[in-house]
């Protein structure tokens, strides 16, 4: 790489992460030079602290370039990365994702250029599909089908930082997804902040189970589809029918459940109960036998009693989850759950470790599940693949990267499957 070419650094989601990839193309095509771009995430406080402590970081390493802060913290504070003296430059969420933007500063750093460029996030009305070429890998590619979130949860600032939902067209996706499957990709992943919202924004209000159809249709040739997360709740009937009769959709979905007692959904505002969870769960099971949950579930949110915390321990088991992602509640500033009794900090860990131990003892008991089995594994480097529920598998010789090969199962480790 040419040694002034910019520097990324990236923070949060797959999203955020696919997005780097679309402005490392925009800004190679600016013709850059000696820059630093943090690509930051606000999902927590703890977050905006981590993109901070980054940016101090990033500075000392490169004390002569220009350093870039854009992304989700960027857009909900632009204000706080403004006043760091170690800050060049503040870009919104909207201004990176156009090679206006990064065509304006390679042409002039010290010009007229303003520091801050971050408009309404909430007037924007569309998203563009970035014709990335996939990233992470040469086996998987990420194709953004959708951003933003018309809903407001009380713990979330994500919509201030992404705007209202707006959908990518379905032709562009099939488009994008017919040239990733040339280059060669076995899987694609569709992604997006509230992924279950596409095409509500599109003539004819498609749902995603119609964009899934489709593009399995369209795309004989895509060996695997996969769907990153989603609401439950927003599940259509053509998404249920493809996970019942298209076997190359994945049986794995990562579900947003955020807590399994009803008061506490009621408080966050989620739009699902607790038997609205668990009967989703029941019917994707019926539907495709082999299909496994992962969940986002978060511990400690305000006025969470034990008994409440209890009832987010015990759906792991009444949904079935194995893959978990636990999230320590921190409250942050400018959401309604801010403002509520907060539950105290040694609680919160505490929780959270025991809810990440359910996790973990749901991974053991799949795991175990899987000896003896075949698989059909998509290899992400020489030794190591992803079965199709998402389950890691070690291998003992080299395979070929970005292939699928079909593998029975010999043993497990606690942490992946062993061929």
């Amino acid at each position: 790489m040419d040694a002034k070419a910019p520097v990324f650094h990236t923070l949060g989601c797959r999203l955020n992460a696919y997005e780097t990839e679309a402005m490392r193309e925009m800004t190679a095509a600016a013709g850059l030079g000696d820059a630093v771009v943090v690509n930051t995430c606000a999902v927590t406080s703890e977050a905006v602290r981590k993109a901070r402590q980054e940016i101090r970081k990033l500075r000392r390493a490169h004390p002569d370039a220009t350093l870039i802060v854009t992304g989700c913290a960027a857009q909900t504070e632009p204000e706080t990365f403004a006043a760091m003296p170690e800050v060049d430059r503040v870009i919104g969420n909207t201004e990176k994702m156009q090679p206006e933007t990064w065509a304006g500063m390679a042409a002039d750093f010290v010009g007229e250029t303003e520091k801050v460029q971050v408009d309404d996030i909430m007037s924007v009305t569309e998203t563009a599909g970035h014709l990335i070429d996939g990233f992470g890998t040469r086996s998987r590619a990420y194709v953004q089908v959708q951003n933003g979130c018309d809903h407001r949860c009380t713990f979330c600032i994500i919509p201030y930082g992404r705007g209202n939902s707006r959908s990518v067209p379905a032709g562009v996706v099939v488009d994008q997804i017919k040239r990733l499957v040339g280059r060669g990709y076995n899987e694609v992943v569709l992604t997006g902040v509230d992924l279950t919202s596409w095409g509500a924004d599109l003539p004819g209000e498609p749902r995603l189970g119609d964009l899934v159809m489709r593009i399995l249709k369209l795309v004989p040739d895509l060996p695997r589809l996969r769907i990153s997360s989603i609401d439950s709740i927003e599940a259509d009937e053509n998404l249920m029918q493809a996970i019942a009769t298209e076997t190359r959709l994945m049986p794995h979905l990562h579900l947003s459940l955020q807590h399994g007692d009803d008061l506490i959904l009621k408080r966050m505002k989620r739009r699902h109960l607790r038997d609205d969870a668990i009967r989703f769960c029941e019917e994707a099971r019926r539907l495709r036998p082999d299909m496994v949950f992962g969940a986002d579930i978060i511990a400690g949110f305000p006025t969470e009693t034990e008994a409440a915390f209890e009832n987010s321990v015990k759906l792991v088991d009444d949904c079935g989850l194995t893959w978990l992602h636990v999230f320590p509640y921190s409250p942050r500033p400018g959401t309604p759950a801010a403002r509520m009794p907060q539950v105290e900090g040694a609680a919160i860990k505490d929780r959270a470790a025991r809810l990440r131990a359910a996790g973990e003892a749901r991974v053991a008991t799949h795991l175990s599940a899987q000896v003896g089995q075949s698989h059909r594994i998509l290899m992400e480097a020489p030794r190591m693949g992803r079965t199709e529920q998402f389950t890691e598998v070690g291998f003992a010789t080299d395979q070929p990267e970005g292939q699928i090969v079909t593998a029975q199962i010999t043993g497990q480790d606690g942490r992946q499957l062993v061929v």
